[in-house]
Order: structure tokens, then C-alpha cells, then sequence
């Protein structure tokens, strides 16, 4: 298919688990892909642009290059996951620094990222925006699943992402008469070799009975792009295996 044919589309962390099937995705969909990260993407048929998402002057140059290269702008996948080195610390054990700086460095980013890609869609009236949630943004954690390993969950990633979501709601609002459309994908647990423990435990409560792979996700952000969701915004396009209806 060639949804998205000659659309510039930006991805942010394009090179990470996710972002690199999502870059696979559009390129099949023949879209101009834009890689915006720090580690080049290992796909020559994607543009690549060393982008740092925390740092304003990098996001501004970002949009700026795009810009002067191919005078348009069609559409944002926020996709990127900076963190902090303590990232998954207990919560009894989190400093309200580290709180702080996580909420910068992935929230207050999406925020950012989103009005400098607004910018660009209103004076075009038009553009899609997908920013990536979580299943965690919506319902509590289920620390079940982490028995008898040692892995765990932050708390600011409830917080983030969750806040991520209804940014999303108040800017498909805001920016729906520009003919700006803006959504979510939350997806459920990815493999990515984690104790194999953790992989049983999940995979128990999921009633497709397995995690999501980034394949999985991919397609759901490729459609929320594309004009097959013309007369989608505001939505949470929740794609977990079933994890959340239970």
C-alpha cells in the first residue's frame, strides 16, 4: 500500500525497538521517513537526522532542516524514550529530582515537539500527530507479574504517560479546526527478551496470551496517520493484547 505516499513524516527515536518498525511501516507506505534521534538508523531508505529531544535548539534545527529541504511537513509519530540512568527505582527510594527531570525529559519534550509541528500544520491547515502512550497511562500497574524477578516499573511512567494521553485529548480539541488531527497508540508489553519469568507471568494474564511485538504496534500508528483515520482525533488507540479488558 502507498498510504502515505511523498508525506514527509517525522519519527522521533526512529532507531529504538518500536520506532524502527514504525520507520519500516512508512517506508513500505512510500512516505518520506525522518529518523529524529540520537543513534543513526541502520535503514538507508530512511533520512536521518541527529536530533537530541530534550534540547530545544536541536528540535527547533530539526524542523527547520525539514523545512528548508522539502518545504512541507505531513505528519509526527513522538515515539522517543529518554530516561534517566536510576529509571525503575522503587518508590519509596525516588528522589523528587529524579521525578522531575523524567517528567522533562519525556513529557515536557511531547509538549515542545508538538507545538513546533503545530506551527508548521496551521499555516498548512493540515498534519497528524501520534504520540505513543502506554496501557500503564490508563489503568494501575499490576505488580503480579513482576514476581520472582527483579524487574519493575517506574512511577513516573504512569504519571507521564498518562498525562501524555489527555495532552493528546485537549490538543486534538485545541487544534481540530486547523484541520489538525491528534492521537494515541498505548501499547501493552513488548518482548524484548526480558527473565523469562516475567515473559510467563505477563503472557498469563493477556488473553491472546502472548506480549506485543513492535510489528504489532507499527501498523495502528501507519493507519492513524493516514487518511484511512480522517475522522479520527482525540482517540487512545489501546493495542494490548486484550491486557486492559480484564
Amino acid at each position: 500500500m502507498e498510504r502515505l505516499k511523498n508525506k514527509v513524516i517525522i519519527v522521533t527515536g526512529g532507531s529504538g525497538l518500536i520506532g524502527k518498525e514504525i520507520v519500516n511501516r512508512l517506508i513500505s507506505e512510500k512516505a518520506i521517513c525522518i529518523n529524529a534521534d540520537l543513534v543513526p538508523s541502520k535503514n538507508n531508505n530512511c533520512h536521518f537526522i541527529e536530533t537530541d529531544i530534550t534540547d530545544t535548539g536541536s528540535v527547533d534545527n530539526l524542523f527547520k532542516t525539514i523545512m528548508k529541504k522539502y518545504g512541507k511537513f505531513n505528519g509526527l509519530v513522538n515515539n522517543a524514550y529518554p530516561r534517566t540512568k536510576d529509571w525503575g527505582t522503587d518508590f519509596e527510594n525516588l528522589s523528587a529530582e529524579s521525578w522531575r527531570e523524567n517528567v522533562d525529559l519525556q513529557m515536557n519534550t511531547v509538549f515542545y515537539i508538538c507545538k513546533k509541528a503545530f506551527e508548521i500544520f496551521k499555516s498548512q491547515n493540515s498534519g497528524a500527530i501520534v504520540n505513543i502512550a502506554s496501557i500503564y497511562g490508563i489503568v494501575g500497574n499490576d505488580f503480579t507479574v513482576y514476581e520472582g524477578t527483579k524487574l519493575g516499573t517506574a512511577a513516573q511512567y504512569s504519571a507521564i504517560k498518562g498525562g501524555i494521553i489527555n495532552f493528546t485529548r485537549y490538543l486534538a480539541s485545541y487544534a481540530g479546526k486547523y484541520n489538525i488531527r491528534v492521537n494515541c497508540v498505548s501499547p501493552g508489553g513488548i518482548f524484548d527478551n526480558q527473565d523469562p519469568v516475567f515473559v510467563a507471568n505477563y503472557e498469563k494474564k493477556t488473553p491472546l496470551k502472548r506480549m506485543g511485538m513492535p510489528d504489532d504496534i507499527a501498523p495502528s500508528v501507519i493507519f492513524l496517520l493516514s487518511e484511512d483515520a480522517k475522522y479520527i482525533t482525540g482517540h487512545n488507540l489501546v493495542v494490548d493484547g486484550g491486557w486492559t479488558i480484564i
